[in-house]
């Protein structure tokens, strides 16, 4: 029992610090899905530089000397808490984002996390060494279980009530019990082993009978299973969770969701091997696997998420049941995790720094899926010659499906593009259409951020988010023609640039350079925008924080990602950003248009917060103006001081009220709960 609670602490805290760090600096690096993609890739590592740790242990080291260095690193680590990362780590703009992460990482919860990650491998050899006659893999689901609580708890019972700093606190005080636990386990178990040593000497005690190292030795073969079906995991991990985040919101709840499924399937797979049946699972997976790959240029999220969340069950448990499957004896226990590990290191290396440098596109979900499938090909199955070749022949044709599809999905992702690239921040796309008029789109994820039409006379014609009868249309056209300081976060194509007047100054922000080279390259909006302009490249809340007061008439916040909030910039720290920025009668106009997430109450208490009145702008101009134009509906608030701005025609004949939700908490950094932000349709 002493063994299993340790365990189970460990575990806990492993996957409770995953969010808890993650959501710390997540407004440092513009919220961007990546952030989360390289925050995996540090825990994988420094998973696999715990498991190595725990492997190097007990092969070299008497248990005595395990238990006195392990002990001292305990005690280092607990006197680095609280795990609260430092802002000096902040970004200033222009810095490489991986490896400022990584680094940041590192010096937060770096030792304290290694010597959680070895606890689970070098507890499992301990209580071994002491019972040698009890196999502890069924410790393995019991740690899974535990970090399945943490993961849920997080965003269902822990971020709802406590802030990010009485959570960090919290952690770092849970540590340090576990810290004292884990070396008294260590004592113990010497001291237990000692007296079995005591025992063996006497004549009249039972012996365990010797293991034969050469029986259990592991083989070549042997190893590269482990790490590929580990690997395969890990990478669709990544993948599922990307494809999320890009398209609703870069939160920890959001991350939760794939990785508790990837969890459960270890469970399952470790606690006993009646739960793994290849039967249910492989079938399930040839159906899944290409319907995955076929609908992965899907918008329709109703649809996706929930084939999306089965197909990765249903492939961690084939990848997860066949490492059960091929388990070693518990004399090799260390050495399999290690694999394990390494396994899934390998699978967030691949999916968060090579597919990005060698992708221009999002290409790397693919990737995943047709390896998936082909190392499913070596999975041997069946006792017969002729059941092995229809596995292996089942096996080609799923292979030869998920790559045609994968084609097909990059072919038409590909289509008819004339800019493509891709940086830490997405993919940014710039494509053709003809609706009546040649139509530009910019493309950032699988959503559209703004375009222009092509014809030379109406290439500065608001359109797409940002026509006449919108809240940002609204706004400019009710406003005079006096020159006026304008900021936006987020530059998209630059549609906003068609409202310019001559005199004007307007600075936009934009964190993707990526998106900077399209707006400049494939539309002429600030080329041919009257008044000036400057570009400020980095996170939008982040630069103005540096910069003096700008005295803005109008700030304009449109900063996304797919259809993803970055939702840093919907806080109580940044509003009070933008308001050092404003002018006292000054406008902030919201981008609040999104399919999966209600705004308007957290725009609501922002706007009481600072004594600003608002209102909602509901624009459908697609069915009221015509094919000539490329319009889309949107939803945009307006908050200002300048009642009579609001009372204005242009704006007032347009307008909502926006309720105030009781009891609807004010978000900060330390507190966003986006749970209560879904919209039912979704």
């Amino acid at each position: 029992m002493f063994y299993a609670i340790v365990i189970f602490i460990s575990a806990f805290l492993i996957f409770l610090v995953q969010p808890l760090i993650a959501k710390q600096i997540l407004p440092w690096f513009g919220g961007s899905a990546a952030v989360w993609g390289t925050c995996l890739l540090f825990f994988q590592s420094a998973l696999l530089a715990g498991y190595a740790y725990a492997d190097v242990l007990t092969r070299y080291l008497s248990l005595k000397r395990q238990v006195l260095l392990h002990g001292t690193l305990l005690l280092v680590a607990a006197l680095t808490m609280p795990i609260i990362a430092n802002d000096s780590w902040r970004p200033l703009g222009n810095e490489e984002p991986i490896l400022r992460i990584l680094g940041l990482l590192l010096v937060t919860i770096g030792l304290p996390y290694f010597l959680l990650a070895s606890t689970t491998p070098l507890i499992g050899a301990w209580y071994w060494k002491r019972f040698q006659t009890s196999a502890p893999y069924r410790l393995f689901a019991l740690s899974n279980f535990a970090s399945l609580l943490a993961l849920l708890g997080y965003p269902f019972l822990i971020e709802p009530w406590l802030g990010n700093r009485e959570t960090a606190w919290t952690w770092s005080v849970l540590f340090v019990v576990f810290a004292i636990l884990c070396f008294a386990l260590g004592r113990f178990t010497v001291d237990q082993s000692d007296s079995n040593l005591a025992d063996e000497a006497n004549p009249n005690a039972t012996q365990v009978k010797p293991i034969s190292d050469v029986q259990h030795r592991v083989q070549p073969a042997q190893w590269l299973r482990w790490v590929a079906l580990s690997a395969i995991g890990s990478a669709l991990l990544l993948g599922v969770s990307s494809h999320l985040t890009q398209n609703i919101s870069s939160a920890p709840l959001l991350w939760v969701v794939p990785l508790s499924l990837y969890l459960i399937t270890f469970i399952i797979s470790f606690d006993h091997p009646r739960w793994y049946l290849r039967v249910i699972y492989l079938p399930l997976a040839i159906i899944l696997v290409p319907l995955m790959a076929w609908l992965s240029d899907s918008l329709n999220l109703k649809l996706v998420t929930p084939i999306y969340a089965c197909g990765l069950f249903v492939v961690c448990m084939v990848c997860h049941g066949e490492l059960a499957r091929l388990k070693p004896h518990p004399s090799k226990l260390t050495t399999f995790y290690l694999s394990l590990s390494i396994g899934g290191a390998l699978g967030s290396l691949a999916m968060a720094v090579i597919a990005p440098l060698l992708f221009a596109g999002y290409f790397e979900l693919y990737a995943a899926l047709i390896a998936a499938t082909i190392v499913a090909f070596f999975i041997p199955i069946g006792q017969k010659p002729r059941e092995r070749w229809l596995a292996k022949g089942i096996s080609g044709i799923v292979i030869m499906a998920v790559s045609v599809l994968s084609w097909q999905g990059i072919r038409d992702y590909t289509q008819g593009v004339r800019f493509m690239e891709r940086d830490f921040y997405g993919v940014v796309r710039t494509r053709d259409v003809s609706t009546g008029s040649d139509y530009r789109s910019l493309i950032h994820g699988a959503i559209a951020h703004g375009g222009q039409l092509l014809a030379e006379e109406l290439q500065m014609v608001p359109s797409s988010y940002y026509g006449p009868t919108s809240g940002y249309g609204r706004v400019f056209n009710s406003l005079s023609d006096i020159p006026k300081q304008v900021g936006v976060i987020g530059l998209g194509a630059g549609a906003l640039a068609a409202y310019a007047n001559p005199g004007d100054h307007w600075v936009f922000y934009e964190i993707s350079p990526s998106v900077v080279r399209a707006a400049k390259k494939d539309f002429t909006f600030l080329k041919k925008m009257k008044g000036t302009h400057e570009i400020v490249i980095g996170d939008g809340r982040l630069s103005l924080d540096r910069e003096s007061p700008r005295q803005f008439d109008i700030l304009a916040m449109d900063a996304f990602s797919g259809d993803s909030i970055p939702t840093h910039l919907i806080t109580k720290e940044a509003m009070e950003i933008y308001m050092k920025h404003l002018k006292p009668n000054g406008v902030i106009v919201f981008q609040a248009t999104n399919r999966f997430v209600d705004l308007l109450p957290v725009a609501r208490n922002l706007a009481d917060a600072h004594g600003l009145s608002i209102v909602l702008v509901t624009d459908s101009p697609e069915f009221e103006t015509g094919p000539e134009y490329w319009l889309a509906h949107t939803d945009q608030v307006i908050m200002t001081r300048d009642t009579a701005l609001l009372n204005s025609e242009k704006i007032k004949s347009g307008a909502a009220e926006i309720p105030k939700r009781k009891g609807f908490p004010m978000f900060t950094d330390d507190y966003i709960n986006l749970l209560r932000l879904f919209k039912k349709s979704s």
